[in-house]
């Protein structure tokens, strides 16, 4: 599968190197591998802070508060049968602060993030009831636990 990441960096707090972006690229082709997807797909990826995410999660969603990602699925098909899967936007504040509540790594959190906003990109929704949640919690399980970051995984 051919996957082209783009990546934006709109914080200042966290470094953004290569390891993360790598990271965030492997749990965007774990996801895809999991759920079967072939050709080509295309995602953009925004890291941001607590303040750049809750002024999107007000202005798309309504709640003006911070979150840990959003997801702005495309459904579009791109050049040469590239599907565009959207937009995923993530806080690597509360990423952060997610890691250190949950007792896990930075990684790990991150990692299990770009998963969920993943499956949203492909279609999955967990508030559209109970098994529907069940259903996403549990790819997101054997998907995070395939890349070697199950929960049982030490902080780094």
């Amino acid at each position: 599968m051919k996957l082209t990441v783009y990546f934006n960096n709109a914080q200042d707090k966290h470094k953004v190197g290569f390891a993360l972006k790598r990271l965030v690229r492997r749990a965007v082709l774990a996801t895809l591998f999991y759920e079967g997807a072939c050709g080509g797909a295309e995602v953009s990826v925004t890291f941001t802070d607590n303040e750049g995410i809750r002024a999107l999660n007000a202005e798309h969603r309504g709640i003006d508060r911070p979150t840990d990602v959003l997801s702005f699925p495309l459904f579009e098909e791109g050049m040469g049968g590239t599907r565009m899967l959207g937009d995923i936007v993530l806080s690597l504040e509360k990423c952060e602060a997610q890691a250190e509540e949950f007792g896990h790594s930075f990684r790990r959190e991150c990692a299990f993030l770009t998963v969920h906003s993943t499956l949203h990109l492909l279609g999955y929704d967990h508030e559209t009831g109970e098994e529907d949640e069940k259903d996403m919690r549990e790819r997101q399980s054997k998907i995070v636990t395939a890349m070697g970051l199950g929960i049982k995984e030490k902080r780094t």
